[in-house]
């Protein structure tokens, strides 16, 4: 034991004493989880069967008790009956940060709800916090809510170190890493703190005060992502945290966990975010957990090398049966060849029972297209001396004096900060709302395929598919018969049993696929894509950029996917206080962000 550490155990007084009367019952939950979550002491192996989500999990944790380092043998989850991880080793080490992926459906969600609930045992030692949900509305700030929540915190760490105390003694080594994390959290900046990290996020030095429940959802789960880097768990789970973050806020957080000194697993479909991030590649695969060192680029490197020499030898060890097959056949009934087809059995029997080469894995692929549209003559839209605001006053006026056009040759990547109105563009293209000023104009006869964050709340949740394509578009394609909609839908990746079930079970990565196969056959000739890749996988966003780049009419797109917007995007418009067109690429705009905030 490091002697400073051993001493600053020793001066630290009984924190769990300071605790009141009221606060004994919630310490005395030794395994309390996310949120409250109670959790029975299964640390020497589990069975785990919650049949409210529809989940089941086993494992064995063969890690110390006490142990900063997790792992768990013997692994196995499945959701509503279906396997998605069988026994696989889940092994999480202290200080590496795991960036997870996975085809869309494979339970990359579905694992991180399984550790949060620790439905596997997971030490109870070990705090873990999955950003699953936006603060509540109330009457709470941001900043209140997040400092109310380090409160809590304090209270649960100081009455868990209590505990170990009456039950170890003051000198047990679980405790030294829980009063690392109270002096971590202490109080005295909580504020300070908290604000560092809420403005971090987006919020400005009056947005922070505002109450929750005057808050978008989109705001609240900046809230709830702030208070998760506040509190710093030993084990933070993020799904996909930049869905609801612009590009700025995207900049500082890939920063501040590139440094996260604990155990950090986070589900991303941002290469690039990725590749800032973690030091380790978590991968589920054909129901296994494999990982890889590295970031993403070095895993993708690493792994084509891998599958590159394996195939190689593969094709070698193919070719070898095939020639000793060949010779035994060629043997007959010769007494001279007889016993040297029989050696060369004995050979092959013994390459077969050894195990042979496997090919390479590769996950299934699918590619779409958006079918040709015809073009039509510039401009298809225009603004002329176009100004808006919500209130109506010239006051608050977001835009002023717009006057651009769009056609079927456009590739325009909209970025800017939150707020500053670049969903609010594309609600003026669509006609959702209108200019207080100036004049919009769309060509007689354009379609316009639109995709945003609520587009999958759209769908009719009970049908599937296959009915819900069917029954939206049986009178423009009433020569499509059941099958030849089974065949639209798998075009989008969309295949099997999921095909057939109601939409509301499919994860959120397939209900973006299903909308991108809706928009497709409306035969559109400008999308209009808002943030259209936060519940897609690499491979869906590969998809997604090859049929924008195939596609013959025009393209407006939000992202805060840099990689995306390299591949489609020939023009960047920066939105704030007005439209602007920026001179260089989309790293260049990356740089210059990271400059404005001191990284």
């Amino acid at each position: 034991m490091p002697p400073a550490r051993k001493d600053a155990k020793k001066e630290r007084p009984l924190r769990g004493k300071r605790l009141a009367k009221a606060q004994e019952a919630e310490a005395s939950k030794l395994a309390a989880g996310v949120d409250g979550l109670t959790v029975e002491d299964r640390t020497d192996g589990a069975t785990a069967d919650h049949s409210e989500s529809g989940r089941m999990a086993t494992g064995v944790l063969v890690s110390e008790k006490r142990a900063r380092d997790i792992k768990i043998q013997g692994f196995s989850l499945s959701l509503f009956s279906k396997p998605l991880v069988e026994d696989t080793i889940l092994e999480l080490n202290y200080g590496q940060r795991y960036g997870l992926i996975g085809m869309n459906g494979c339970g990359k969600s579905t694992l991180l709800q399984c550790i949060a609930a620790r439905e596997v045992p997971i030490p109870e030692t070990t705090d873990v916090y999955l950003l699953k949900e936006e603060a509540q509305p109330s009457e709470l700030s941001a900043l209140e809510w997040v400092v109310d929540e380090a409160r809590r915190e304090v209270a649960r760490l100081e009455g868990l170190a209590d505990h170990i105390t009456t039950e170890e003694g003051p000198e047990a080594e679980a405790l030294l890493d829980i009063y690392d994390a109270l002096d971590g959290l202490d109080p005295t900046t909580f504020e300070s703190r908290a604000s560092r990290i809420l403005i971090g996020l987006g919020f400005d030095s009056k947005s922070i005060h505002k109450a929750t429940k005057d808050m978008s959802g989109g705001w609240r789960m900046r809230v709830a992502l702030s208070r998760a880097l506040f509190i710093q768990p030993t084990l933070l789970l993020l799904d996909e945290p930049t869905n609801h973050l612009d590009l700025e806020a995207c900049v500082w957080l890939e920063d501040y966990l590139s440094t996260y000194k604990k155990i950090l697993v986070v589900i991303s479909h941002s290469q690039d975010f990725l590749n800032g991030v973690c030091t380790n590649m978590m991968v589920m695969q054909e129901r296994q957990l494999r990982y890889w060192g590295g970031n993403y680029d070095a895993y993708v490197a690493t792994r084509t090398e891998q599958d590159t020499n394996q195939l190689k030898m593969y094709k070698k060890q193919q070719e070898e049966i095939a020639h000793t097959k060949a010779f035994i056949a060629s043997c007959g009934t010769y007494s001279n060849l007889i016993r040297q087809g029989k050696s060369r059995q004995k050979q092959l029997d013994k390459m077969v029972e050894a195990g042979l080469i496997q090919q390479p894995y590769e996950e299934p692929s699918f590619r779409f297209t958006f079918p040709d549209c015809g073009k039509l003559p510039p401009p298809v839209i225009s603004f002329v001396d176009v100004a808006f605001s919500y209130s109506g006053k010239r006051e608050d006026y977001l835009f002023r004096n717009l006057r651009f056009g769009i056609d079927c040759d456009s590739r325009i990547a909209l970025v800017g900060p939150n707020g500053a109105g670049k969903s609010t563009l594309l609600k003026l293209i669509v006609g959702e709302i209108q200019a207080c000023e100036g004049t919009i104009s769309r060509r007689s006869g354009v379609s316009l395929g639109r995709y945003h964050q609520h587009s999958a709340d759209q769908l009719d949740f009970d049908k599937s598919p296959v009915e819900y394509l069917t029954d939206k578009f049986k009178d423009k394609y009433p020569a499509l018969q059941w099958q030849d909609w089974r065949s639209k839908v798998g075009t989008y990746g969309i295949v099997g049993d999921a095909q057939l079930q109601p939409i509301r079970n499919l994860s959120d990565g397939l209900k973006t696929r299903l909308v991108f196969a809706e928009i497709a056959l409306t035969n559109p000739h400008i999308l209009l894509l808002d943030e259209p890749t936060n519940h897609a996988s690499m491979e869906m966003i590969d998809s997604l950029a090859e049929a924008c780049k195939q596609f013959e009419g025009g393209l407006i797109v939000i992202s805060h996917d840099f990689r995306l917007l390299t591949k489609v995007a020939d023009e960047i418009w920066v939105v704030d206080k007005g439209v602007t067109r920026w001179q260089d690429d989309i790293f260049a705009y990356k740089a210059k962000l990271k400059r404005q905030l001191g990284l």
